[in-house]
C-alpha cells in the first residue's frame, strides 16, 4: 500500500513538473496535473494540500537530483574543476531529459518573493557551482592572479546561461556543443597555464544504463580515457 502511494506521489511530481514547465506556475491547474498523472483530484489532495506544496516538491526533487549528480561525479575522484565542467554538462542534458529541472528553474523565477519562501533551485544551482569552484581554488587549480570575485562571477554567469540557452528550445546536441565551447574559452582564463588540456570540456551521451529493475539509472556514468590517459566519467544518460 505504501509503495503504491509512493508511486502515485512520484507520478504527481512528474506531472506537476511537466505542467509547470509547459504552462508556468500561474497557468498550471491542479485538475490538469491530476489528469496528466492519471489520478483523481482527491488522490492529488491526499498528497499535496495546494499547488504551492506540489511546486515545492518539484523544486525539492530538482535539488535532490542536483545533489545526487554532484555526489556521483565526486565518486569518480575527478578534480573539483573537472567536476564543475561535468556538472554543467549534466545540467544541459537534464534540462532536455527531465522536466523536474527546467520546471524547478521556472518555478523559482515565477514565484520569487512569495511567502513563505520555499526551495530556491536557482540558488541551489549557483551554490553547487560556486562550492566546486571554491574547492578548485583551495586545491590550487585556479590561475595565479585571478581574483575570487572575478572567477565566481564569470563561472556563475556562464552556468546560468546554460539554462537560458536551453529555454530557447535549442536542440540538445547544439547545447552540448556550446557548453563544451564555453569551457574551451573559460578554462585557459581560470586554470594555471598548461593545465587546461588535462581537463575534458565535452561528454559523450549514450543510451541510459539500466539497473536491476530495468529502469534507467539517473545520471549514469562510465569511465573513458581523457586526453592525458586517465579514466574519467562519461555520461550515459539521465533520468526520464
Amino acid at each position: 500500500m505504501q509503495e503504491r502511494s509512493e508511486r502515485t506521489r512520484r507520478r504527481l511530481v512528474k506531472a506537476g513538473a511537466e505542467m509547470f514547465q509547459r504552462n508556468g506556475y500561474a497557468q498550471a491547474t491542479l485538475g490538469d496535473i491530476a489528469r496528466t498523472a492519471g489520478v483523481t483530484k482527491g488522490a492529488l489532495y491526499f498528497h499535496f494540500a495546494s499547488k504551492d506544496e506540489l511546486a515545492e516538491a518539484v523544486q525539492q526533487g530538482g535539488a535532490t537530483l542536483l545533489g545526487d549528480a554532484v555526489h556521483e561525479l565526486r565518486a569518480y575522484g575527478a578534480s573539483p574543476m573537472q567536476t564543475l565542467v561535468d556538472i554543467t554538462h549534466w545540467l544541459a542534458r537534464t534540462l532536455h531529459d527531465d522536466p523536474v529541472i527546467p520546471a524547478s528553474f521556472r518555478i523559482t523565477k515565477e514565484c520569487a518573493g512569495r511567502q513563505p519562501a520555499g526551495t530556491d533551485f536557482h540558488r541551489a544551482w549557483i551554490d553547487a557551482v560556486c562550492t566546486l569552484l571554491g574547492e578548485a581554488r583551495d586545491a590550487g587549480q585556479l590561475r595565479s592572479g585571478v581574483s575570487w570575485a572575478s572567477a565566481e562571477s564569470l563561472v556563475a554567469a556562464a552556468a546560468c546561461g546554460i539554462e537560458v540557452m536551453a529555454g530557447t528550445g535549442m536542440p540538445y546536441e547544439e547545447l552540448r556543443r556550446r557548453v563544451g565551447a564555453l569551457w574551451e574559452l573559460l578554462l585557459p582564463c581560470l586554470v594555471p597555464a598548461g593545465t587546461a588540456t588535462r581537463l575534458r570540456t565535452t561528454v559523450t551521451d549514450r543510451p541510459a544504463a539500466r539497473g536491476a529493475a530495468g529502469r534507467p539509472r539517473e545520471s549514469a556514468l562510465q569511465t573513458v580515457p581523457s586526453r592525458d590517459g586517465r579514466d574519467v566519467p562519461e555520461f550515459l544518460g539521465s533520468a526520464v
